[in-house]
């Protein structure tokens, strides 16, 4: 399914299975901008089995221009105990490097917000790396806010198989 947006030729769509090539190739683009190509490990067969299996993980919708795939979101849904209700938690916003500037990355965001305001979520959530500045202006541009006090805290690795063992 297409979705015309405002802008001439740009269209988000739903991404299929026959897209795990693409969407690979987006995240190490992300990775590669973020400086952490290093840490991906996603292969295109990964992806299928995370994203397109019975019960799926994540969503993604896929920007085109001019019917040609420029960029990518890739999210999922949360939860708020202190609404009592969904959210969505945005893992990754991306637009080729020569195509930025054009509002396609705002679209997809705006496509994720009138999602998640329709379905009466409460919130799309996403993190930023504290370089990148670029970024961080665009969000402050729309009115997101950061969340002061507040840390991601992740268990990966060794870490995460030496404490799971705690359990037993």
């Amino acid at each position: 399914m297409k979705i015309e947006t405002r802008i001439e030729n740009f269209t988000i769509r739903t991404a299929e299975v026959a897209d795990c090539k693409v969407i690979l190739t987006f995240i190490k683009e992300l990775a590669e901008y973020e400086k952490l190509l290093h840490e991906v490990e996603a292969s295109e067969q990964t992806l299928k089995d995370s994203l397109f299996s019975e019960k799926p993980f994540a969503k993604v919708i896929i920007g085109e221009f001019d019917n040609i795939p420029v960029g990518y979101a890739l999210y999922f849904n949360n939860f708020s105990t202190f609404t009592g209700r969904p959210g969505i938690y945005l893992e990754d916003l991306y637009i080729s490097p020569s195509l930025r500037g054009k509002g396609f990355g705002k679209c997809l965001l705006a496509y994720l917000a009138k999602l998640a305001h329709d379905e009466n979520y409460t919130r799309v959530e996403w993190s930023v790396l504290d370089w990148n500045k670029p970024s961080i202006d665009f969000y402050r541009s729309i009115g997101a806010i950061p969340m002061d006090g507040w840390t991601v805290q992740r268990l990966y690795g060794q870490a995460l198989e030496d404490f799971a063992k705690e359990f037993n």
